[in-house]
Order: C-alpha cells, then sequence, then structure tokens
C-alpha cells in the first residue's frame, strides 16, 4: 500500500473532473440540527479536490479544507468560504473545539485509526460525519462496471473501505446515526473511463491499464442506454453521523 497522501498526484485532474458529487440529502443530514449554517465552522478532512467543501460551503459554513496532497489541491475550485490547509487526519493543526463538525467523504479508509478520531474529537465541538459512497451492484451495468474492478485491482482498497465503514460505527463515547442515499452517475465513454482512471488502486498505466480500458469499453458497447450513448453507474451514500 503507497503513501496514501501521495497516492492520488497522478489522478488529481481526473479525481476534480470524473468523481461525482453527494447527494443533496446527504449534505443536508451531516449539518441537521446544528443551528444556523452561516454560523457553524466545519473541518473536511481529506478533502481532496474540495468537491465535499464546496457543497458544505454552499449550505453556508465556513469550510476549512484540510488535504495533505499539493496536486488535490492545485486542482480544487476556488470558493470564498472554503479556506485551504496542508495537513493530515492525524494531525490537522486545529485547536482544540475549534470547529463545531468534521467531516470526511471517501476518505477515511485511508487513515481509519483510534488516533485520527481522537484528533476528530479534539477538535470538534459537536460531531463527526463520515460520507462514503459504494456501488449498487444490484444495477447490471454498475454490477458489470464492479466485476472489472476487482479484476484489475491492484490492492485491497475495497476492503479498507468496508473496514473503514466499522471503525467509524464504534466511534468511542458518540451517539451514531446512520443513513444511506441512492444517486446515479450517467457516464458517456470517456467519462467512463475517466471514472476509472480516478481510481487509485487500479492500473493507470502499461498494458494492464489498455487491458482494463479494452473491457470497460466493451462493457460500454454492451450496456449503453439506446438513443443515449450513455450508461448508468449507481452509488448508495453511506452517511454515518457521530454526535457527543
Amino acid at each position: 500500500m503507497s503513501d496514501s497522501t501521495k497516492r492520488f498526484s497522478a489522478r488529481a485532474r481526473s479525481y476534480a473532473v470524473f468523481r461525482p458529487s453527494y447527494p443533496p440529502g446527504a449534505v443536508a443530514a451531516a449539518l441537521a440540527d446544528l443551528g444556523d449554517p452561516q454560523r457553524l465552522i466545519v473541518a473536511d478532512i481529506g478533502a481532496g479536490t474540495g468537491i465535499s467543501a464546496r457543497l458544505f460551503a454552499e449550505r453556508g459554513p465556513a469550510v476549512i479544507a484540510i488535504e495533505p496532497n499539493a496536486a488535490m489541491r492545485a486542482q480544487a475550485d476556488p470558493h470564498p468560504r472554503v479556506a485551504w490547509r496542508e495537513a493530515t487526519a492525524h494531525a490537522t493543526g486545529l485547536d482544540e473545539q475549534s470547529v463545531d463538525v468534521v467531516t470526511i467523504c471517501q476518505a477515511f479508509h485511508w487513515f481509519a485509526e483510534d488516533s485520527t478520531m481522537r484528533e476528530f474529537r479534539r477538535i470538534a465541538r459537536r460531531r463527526a460525519v463520515l460520507f462514503q459512497y459504494e456501488r449498487d451492484e444490484r444495477h447490471e451495468f454498475t454490477k458489470g462496471y464492479g466485476d472489472v474492478v476487482r479484476a484489475y485491482a491492484t490492492d485491497d482498497t475495497e476492503r479498507r473501505r468496508r473496514n473503514a465503514l466499522r471503525v467509524f460505527a464504534a466511534f468511542p463515547a458518540a451517539r451514531l446515526a446512520r443513513y444511506e442515499f441512492v444517486s446515479t452517475q450517467r457516464l458517456d465513454r470517456g467519462e467512463l473511463l475517466g471514472r476509472a482512471a480516478s481510481s487509485s488502486y487500479l492500473p493507470a498505466t502499461g498494458t494492464r491499464a489498455q487491458k482494463l480500458h479494452e473491457d470497460l469499453s466493451g462493457l460500454f458497447e454492451r450496456q449503453q442506454r439506446t438513443g443515449t450513448g450513455t450508461v448508468e453507474l449507481v452509488t448508495v451514500t453511506h452517511v454515518l453521523i457521530a454526535d457527543w
């Protein structure tokens, strides 16, 4: 397993362009019952290219986006209520109880440890929130895409994601709530290949990468929606909220 703070450096552009957003209901759940959103401060940990940070900021809070990877930060579109910091989940550099809520979106599996949860509890006054989307393989194309991903995966990232949900669900000394939100990403052929290119555990160069592209293109040809030239990748966003 390569250093998680560096592994997206060569994929930052693909991540910014081709990764899906998060469902509005998930964002609303993360901020529910915390009062006037414009009075809130959110620390978004592992903020990547700012997809989630901008969504929270659009609801009113001031957002501190914590991201150690310079290439990922460089791809982030600016937002007046998002301030970026180079730091990690283990050492955010934030003061004790300096934010209202910590959010971790599609990143907790890189640092799912007791030490990071202690750091979240130290800096947040009220809440920590996990967003994690997974393929909904009850849908035919999504199942086919999952089969291809499993065939070409270069490490155990998917197992790490499953384990991360279990770790966060045991957040110490907190009340836990769970929600699920289903969403669909419609992709043309190029966007499908770009979506795969944003995944750090799929081959990016060489013979294996070429074969991956061929298999995904074949899947696309077989299952594209008639008249649209697109496929639909269905995901379930798991939202876990730890309150204290």
